[in-house]
């Protein structure tokens, strides 16, 4: 790769693990500081990328979900490849995104194993068995293949007083009161979530010794329902409590964290969204394994029963029960939280 040229990272589909990535980001600007460094991305992750200080440019991928779109994909890597990269950094473990950047003709394609991808990836690196965690998995694409695995830096998003000052306007919170974040949501599936039940039981526990609190229950519009479900529960206390769970955006969501005085999240990309901005963190997990995708703020727990069951990485219960979850109770997630407000 020529000195200054340009290099594209290519996105993975999730919140949580573009956030994770974002040291990887780190090592290729140390190695190449006079690089600009692209992104592409889609849609629905690209807002975090674009709170990253080394990217340069967010582009947006043009393709649904699913389909090969042969032809669509080489009329978009016809468009990369007149900006001239000298490197790409396949991210996703498909196929179809490794074809991108050959066909884009970059001649530096790195990349994992994933889907048999020889010729498309052309630095290919190969993955621990049982497999790293989520951050030194990406970092390690910066070094050669066979290089030592290395500490891998924490990941940082950053936002600023405006965004901040604009979210809270727009979520209809008080910018002078302290605000407790809770991402009741878990894309994955319902096995990721903490009962509704508990969020609500913490919320009035926070309210009742901070009655100037504020608790913003945020994720997507596919989790208003869950999120009203907290509302539901939480009594006396709702006026503290605001669901804006879809009604802002992604970027505002971001900017929500950034001034949260602690997030209590499921595992979710919230929750690295929250790590990655150093805000306290309780991160609740019951089918997935804390130790591969941990909270990495300087105040953060990560709270699992750790029963004979679990990890079972499932998108729902199997044995129907989610004692995982269920019996993780309020009290207990309280205890961990109230030294952190403390702290805050």
């Amino acid at each position: 790769m020529m000195a200054g040229q340009r290099i594209l990272v290519i996105s993975p589909n999730w919140i949580g693990d573009a956030v994770m990535a974002q040291p990887l980001l780190q090592r290729l600007r140390a190695a190449h500081p006079e690089a600009p460094i692209d992104v592409l991305a889609p849609p629905a992750v690209a807002p975090v990328w674009k709170q990253m200080r080394e990217v340069a440019e967010v582009l947006q991928t043009p393709f649904r979900h699913g389909p090969l779109q042969l032809r669509e994909r080489w009329r978009y890597a016809r468009l990369l490849k007149r900006r001239g990269y000298g490197a790409a950094y396949v991210l996703p473990n498909t196929l179809k995104y490794a074809l991108i950047p050959w066909l884009a003709g970059i001649r530096r394609r790195v990349g994992y194993k994933g889907e048999s991808r020889y010729g498309l990836i052309n630095v290919m690196h190969h993955d621990d068995v049982p497999p790293r965690p989520m951050v030194p998995f990406y970092a390690a694409l910066a070094n050669a293949p066979e290089a030592p695995l290395q500490p891998a830096p924490r990941p940082v998003l950053q936002v600023t007083a405006e965004q901040i000052a604009g979210a809270c306007a727009k979520a209809g919170l008080a910018l002078e009161r302290p605000l407790v974040v809770f991402a009741p949501g878990a894309e994955f599936g319902s096995a990721k979530r903490w009962p509704p039940a508990h969020f609500a039981a913490l919320a009035q526990a926070i309210v009742a010794q901070q009655p100037a609190a504020q608790v913003a229950l945020l994720g997507s519009p596919k989790d208003r329902a869950v999120c009203d479900e907290v509302l539901a529960g939480v009594a006396g206390s709702a006026a503290a409590v605001h669901n804006v769970a879809g009604q802002t955006s992604l970027a505002e969501a971001v900017a929500l964290i950034g001034h949260a005085a602690a997030v209590v999240s499921n595992d979710s990309g919230l929750l690295h969204v929250a790590s990655s901005l150093n805000r306290p963190v309780v991160a609740i997990y019951g089918p997935t394994d804390p130790d591969h995708a941990p909270p990495f703020s300087d105040l953060a727990a990560a709270l699992s029963l750790r029963l004979d069951c679990s990890p079972c990485r499932q998108r729902e219960c199997p044995l129907g029960h989610h004692d995982c979850m269920r019996k993780l109770d309020a009290a207990t997630v309280w205890r961990t939280l109230q030294p952190m407000l403390g702290a805050a």
